[in-house]
C-alpha cells in the first residue's frame, strides 16, 4: 500500500461510533478521502451486525477508491498491560478496545489490508523506558510479518507523554517500520515541544493525526479528547506551525483527521466527512 502526504484518512473517532463500515467508506469517498482508520470494534459490527466477509470489505474499499490506512489501538504491547486489561469488567471497557488484542487486530489488519498500527500507552505500570523500548521493538518485529508499520501516539497523561518520549523509545528500538504519530490535540496538549519534533527524522513520522481546539487546557482532558475536538481550523492551535515543522522535517506520512466531537458525530456521517475533508484541505493549502 502506497500512501503519503498527499493522502487524507478519515480517522474512525471522526464519525459516531455506530456507524457501519458501509457508510464510513462511502462518507470517506464523498470527503474526498483516499484512506479510513478502523478500531477493532468497527471491523467486528461490520462482520457481525452487516453480514460482510473480509472479501466484501475488500470490494467495498476497492469500489469506492478507498484504502484502510491504520488500525487503531495497540494497547497489549507494554509489560503489564495485558494482566492489566483482563482485570477489567467487560460492562467498563466502554469504549470496547480490551475485547481486542494483538492476535484480533493484526487479524483485521491482515484481513483489510492495512497499512499500520498505532500503538499507545493505555495504563502506565512500574516499565522503565529500557523495557519499552524492548517491547516496541518486538511489537514491530510481529506487525513485520503482517506487513505494517507501527507508529507510536504520545497521550499527555500517559507515561510516554510527548513527541520526546514518543521518538526515544522509537528510535531506540530502531526497527526499519516504526515510527512515531503525530496527534495534534495531543501535541499542544503536552506543550507542542516544536524542537522535539524536529529531533525527529521525518520518515520516521508515520502518522499524523489533524484536529483543533482552544488555546487553554479544558478541565477534563479525557472527556475532551473523546467529545469535545474540533476540526482543522475552528480552534486555536497553531496548526500552520505544526504543519509547517513537519514539512521542515520531511514528514511525508498521510494526514489523518481524528475529530472526536459530540457536535460532528450528531450529522449525517457524508457530511461530517465533507466538513472534515474539506477544514483539512484548506489547512493544507494555506
Amino acid at each position: 500500500m502506497t500512501l503519503g502526504a498527499g493522502d487524507l484518512v478519515l480517522c474512525s473517532g471522526t464519525l459516531a461510533r455506530d456507524v457501519s463500515f458501509r457508510t464510513r467508506v462511502e462518507a470517506a469517498a464523498a470527503g474526498g478521502f483516499t484512506a479510513i482508520s478502523l478500531w477493532g470494534r468497527d471491523y467486528q459490527r461490520a462482520r457481525d451486525d452487516e453480514g460482510l466477509s473480509d472479501a466484501d470489505m475488500r470490494h467495498l474499499l476497492a469500489d469506492n477508491g478507498v484504502q484502510v490506512g491504520e488500525v487503531d489501538p495497540a494497547w497489549w504491547w507494554l509489560p503489564g498491560a495485558e494482566a492489566t486489561a483482563h482485570a477489567i469488567p467487560a460492562e467498563f471497557d466502554t469504549e470496547e478496545v480490551f475485547r481486542f488484542g494483538e492476535r484480533e487486530l493484526f487479524a483485521v489488519a491482515d484481513a483489510v489490508g492495512a497499512r499500520s498500527l498505532n500503538a499507545v500507552d493505555v495504563f502506565g505500570g512500574d516499565w522503565d523506558v529500557d523495557e519499552a523500548i524492548e517491547a516496541f521493538g518486538g511489537l514491530c518485529d510481529r506487525a513485520a510479518e503482517h506487513g505494517l508499520v507501527i507508529h507510536l501516539e504520545a497521550l499527555p497523561w500517559s507515561k510516554i507523554p510527548d513527541v520526546g518520549a514518543a521518538w526515544e523509545v522509537v528510535g531506540s528500538a530502531a526497527r526499519s517500520n516504526g515510527g512515531i504519530a503525530v496527534d495534534a490535540w495531543h501535541f499542544f496538549r503536552a506543550g507542542a515541544d516544536h524542537q522535539a519534533l524536529r529531533t525527529v527524522p521525518g520518515e520516521h513520522v508515520l502518522g499524523v493525526q489533524l484536529d483543533d481546539g482552544p488555546a487553554a487546557p479544558e478541565a477534563n482532558l479525557l472527556e475532551a479528547t473523546l467529545h469535545e475536538r474540533l476540526l482543522p481550523g475552528e480552534g486555536e492551535f497553531d496548526l500552520p506551525g505544526l504543519v509547517a515543522t513537519l514539512r521542515h522535517i520531511g514528514c511525508d506520512a498521510p494526514i489523518g483527521v481524528e475529530v472526536f466531537s459530540d457536535e460532528l458525530h450528531q450529522l449525517p456521517p457524508a457530511e461530517a466527512a465533507r466538513r472534515a475533508g474539506a477544514a483539512t484541505r484548506r489547512l493544507l493549502a494555506a
